[in-house]
């Protein structure tokens, strides 16, 4: 593998802004995974995946390690996802979720969405439930979900209609279908 950069990159402008809109989860093992040239992923087989409308209360960081001493580098990916109030349909959803390791996608206030956990999934290692102690506080779950794979998350294909019901999935080859969750859950 050639190591040798192939791109520069100017100074950008000033648009982009922070957070999540939204965190869907696919069962690992679901679903055929392909990838561009550029490492884009452009199809996930015929699946479903969960929608988790996440707004202004949760982030994600990947972090490079590299070490020259053992000549081996990683991306370790972190999503700190908030969910809020406590109900007994959320409870038994998170704790299928800390049982498993999903592939997570994350879809930015800037209408990227990125996949993590691409070939090892993700995985709950930590996570409060709180009731809050004033009235302003949260009432809910908080879950860490992390992964390490050896290369960073990949971005999807760019969705074709922002609009369409099943976005961010709707540039897929495949069928890819959305279950938003109910409000009430149930």
């Amino acid at each position: 593998m050639a190591c040798d950069l192939s791109k520069g990159r100017l100074e950008l402008c000033k648009d982009q802004i922070g957070g999540i809109k939204a965190v869907f989860f696919m069962n690992a093992g679901d679903g055929t995974i392909v990838e561009s040239a550029e490492d884009i992923v452009t199809d996930l087989g015929v699946v479903t995946v969960y929608k988790y409308d996440t707004k202004d209360i949760s982030n994600f960081e990947e972090t490079i390690n590299s070490s020259r001493e053992t000549g081996t580098t990683f991306w370790e990916q972190v999503i700190n996802l908030t969910v809020k109030q406590l109900n007994a349909v959320t409870r038994k959803e998170l704790k299928i979720m800390a049982y498993g390791n999903p592939y997570v996608f994350i879809q930015d206030n800037n209408n990227n969405v990125l996949m993590f956990g691409r070939i090892h999934g993700m995985e709950v290692t930590g996570g409060t439930v709180t009731s809050g102690t004033a009235m302003g506080d949260l009432s809910g779950y908080t879950m860490v979900l992390t992964g390490r794979e050896a290369e960073p998350a990949n971005f999807l294909t760019a969705p074709a209609d922002p609009t369409a019901e099943d976005y961010p999935f709707d540039s897929m080859t495949n069928t890819v279908t959305v279950t938003a969750g109910t409000d009430p859950p149930s």
